[in-house]
């Protein structure tokens, strides 16, 4: 059903809200999502920016600040890219890449060593620099199952809108290598690392209280389901219009779980 934000029930005291389609489009905020966001702030209701961006949140605020986001409207950022840097650190050895030479350095700085070959481990940031489709990237990719490496997703989307393009986003390579049997370590939404890190920097609130906004169906919407949290659907983004589809609950054995409600856009 459509919602109406304006009269957000008081008892979601804490909003986990998705940045790119919600927030804005990778070029600019979306209209009225500013306002939104410091109205949300005035009435004491506490917002944790979730993304899978395969970057750390210091990196993801950067972008905020870049794209005039104010720092009031929000409490704290959670992104993919932190619980897949921290577990690859915790490995303790080198890794290998698939990534663009941005993601090399964020990933260097966060005191990975990244390394052309002889690597069990690989981060998979997103496509690269160069090549531009998931079939360019076969050949590597065969060589890498054959080597059973381990792929770690940084970035579990699949397509992301910038303006009014689709990118190709780290979750498009990894089902690639999945269906060719390679092994692969997902981070960020729709899996639990990421909730539990969210919801620890809100303050560890009851999950009736949360409400977690977004517009990607099986990261957004799936997470929230899975991780029992109620969640509002924003059509506005990489669903372009589109609504939840009937079978969406049954293909992920959700039982009668469905979103409150949808929107448009939050501004």
């Amino acid at each position: 059903m459509t919602f109406d934000l304006a009269v957000l029930d008081p008892r979601y005291s804490t909003i986990l809200c998705d940045i790119w389609g919600v927030v804005h489009n990778g070029l600019r905020l979306n209209p009225g999502v500013t306002e939104r966001l410091l109205r949300w702030a005035g009435e004491g209701r506490t917002t944790i920016l979730i993304t899978n961006a395969p970057r750390a949140a210091s990196t993801v605020e950067g972008q905020l600040d870049a794209l005039g986001l104010p720092r009031a409207a929000y409490h704290g950022i959670t992104t993919g890219g932190d619980a897949g840097i921290a577990a690859l650190l915790n490995l303790g050895r080198s890794v290998g890449l698939i990534g663009t030479r941005d993601d090399r350095r964020d990933l260097e700085q966060a005191g990975l060593t990244i390394v052309a070959d002889g690597f069990a481990d690989l981060a998979c940031t997103g496509l690269d620099d160069q090549r531009e489709l998931v079939g360019d990237y076969r050949e590597q990719l065969d060589a890498l199952a054959a080597r059973d490496v381990m792929l770690h997703c940084l970035n579990p989307d699949r397509v992301v809108m910038v303006g009014a393009n689709a990118e190709l986003c780290a979750g498009a390579l990894a089902d690639a290598f999945e269906a060719i049997g390679g092994r692969v370590v997902w981070y960020g939404k729709p899996h639990p690392a990421i909730y539990h890190h969210a919801l620890c920097l809100a303050g560890d609130p009851p999950r009736e209280t949360v409400l977690a906004i977004g517009d990607g169906l099986v990261t957004d919407v799936l997470g929230a389901a899975r991780n029992g949290l109620d969640c509002l659907y924003v059509t506005g983004g990489i669903s372009r219009g589109k609504g939840i589809p009937p079978s969406f609950a049954a293909s992920y054995d959700l039982g009668d779980w469905s979103p409150i409600g949808t929107v448009a856009t939050i501004g």
